[in-house]
């Protein structure tokens, strides 16, 4: 398969987003809920006779200095909006066609069925069956692969994570790959979750979790790779508070996908601190392997191009791009065959995409930092 823009006759020279945009990507932390459109939000919730009003609406798809977090607006989804298999299509298509536009080849991406199937009232096979059509029907129609990671609602008890689990195991398909967990971190440790990972490896599924996003503490994370034995980490911040575990984790070569548009550092850090303490720069500078990623792209006003972008503020510089690009693909839970693949074309692509760069970086600052997160 050719990825995307991979023969594009563009200009012959590239602005400094031009490039970003025209890199070939992954995507590997990405919530669907997170990924509707401001558009379709709207239709949904008048169909349903507007139990989130349009001043409501106006505000989550609004994002200020100091943001407010998005899992209410993932709860409104599952407890008012999300009626029908037909909706879950119409959000992972559009998601995937919004991905695609921005250079993204492959995307692993997280949905919570806990509320799909608890809330919403969808039974998960009706649900899964309807996300793997559009999965199915975006890479026959527009070339991008989809992958699906059902994730454990952490918020939810470790009976339901079980159940969620082998609500996966009854409805195998090829398109649904692993499972992660997310939501409300605090007072949810990994430790709670150990039994539906363990299920989850024995029957062949890769694992990922969030930990350390909301600053929660590094041990967090540490449980995550030793209990939950996971293949990544999502977030994964305060390991900088930890020196050797974060050494443990370079020798071992494990992917951090890490979202340069999370809430939490947005609030709690001084606009003109931002760039200078953020994790995510200490994470790259101790040499950790980091991959960028939107999390909630709509609701962050945020794309792909943009998150890649922003690294640049963090202390990456125009190369370290290309190391992305192939954390990318070496955390990605692809045929190995086609990661070989596409690796050595992506690192051509890359090279001759470098070669007509005009313009670069000039170290932009904290005071910026939104900037860059347009469509």
């Amino acid at each position: 398969m050719t990825s995307h823009n991979e023969h594009d006759t563009g200009p012959l020279t590239l602005t400094l987003e031009q490039f970003v945009r025209a890199l070939p990507k992954v995507e590997l932390h990405c919530h669907l809920f997170g990924a509707v459109r401001r558009q379709t939000f709207s239709e949904l919730s008048a169909r349903a006779g507007h139990p989130v009003s349009p001043e409501e609406i106006e505000a989550f798809y609004t994002r200020g200095e100091k943001p407010v977090g998005v899992l209410r607006v993932l709860r409104a989804l599952d407890a008012a909006l999300i009626r029908r298999p037909d909706d879950l299509y119409r959000i992972t298509y559009e998601y995937l066609e919004d991905a695609h536009a921005h250079g993204v080849a492959y995307s692993e991406f997280f949905w919570n069925p806990t509320g799909t199937v608890r809330v919403s009232g969808i039974p998960y096979a009706d649900a899964q069956s309807a996300i793997v059509r559009a999965i199915v029907d975006a890479e026959r129609e527009i070339g991008i692969i989809g992958r699906l990671i059902p994730s454990i609602d952490r918020e939810a008890s470790p009976e339901e994570a079980v159940t969620m689990v082998q609500w996966m195991l009854a409805a195998r398909a090829p398109q649904v790959v692993g499972i992660g967990m997310d939501y409300r971190e605090n007072d949810r440790p990994p430790e709670l979750f150990e039994a539906a990972y363990r299920l989850a490896r024995e029957a062949g599924l890769k694992t990922t979790a969030h930990a350390g996003e909301f600053g929660m503490p590094w041990h967090n994370v540490a449980t995550a790779i030793d209990l939950l034995q996971v293949d990544r980490i999502d977030h994964g911040y305060t390991i900088v508070d930890n020196p050797a575990l974060m050494q443990r984790c370079i020798a071992r070569g494990l992917v951090f996908t890490v979202v340069p548009t999370n809430s939490y550092y947005l609030r709690t850090l001084a606009p003109e601190r931002w760039a200078t303490d953020h994790p995510i720069r200490k994470m790259l500078a101790a040499g950790l392997r980091l991959h960028p990623n939107t999390d909630d792209p709509t609701l962050h006003l945020v794309t792909p191009t943009g998150a890649w972008l922003m690294m640049l503020q963090l202390g990456a510089d125009v190369d370290d791009l290309k190391q992305f690009m192939r954390n990318g693909l070496d955390a990605a839970w692809m045929d190995d065959a086609l990661r070989r693949q596409w690796r050595a074309r992506w690192d051509d692509r890359f090279d001759q995409l470098r070669a007509r760069l005009t313009t670069l970086p000039s170290g932009g600052n904290a005071s910026r930092r939104l900037n860059v997160n347009r469509p």
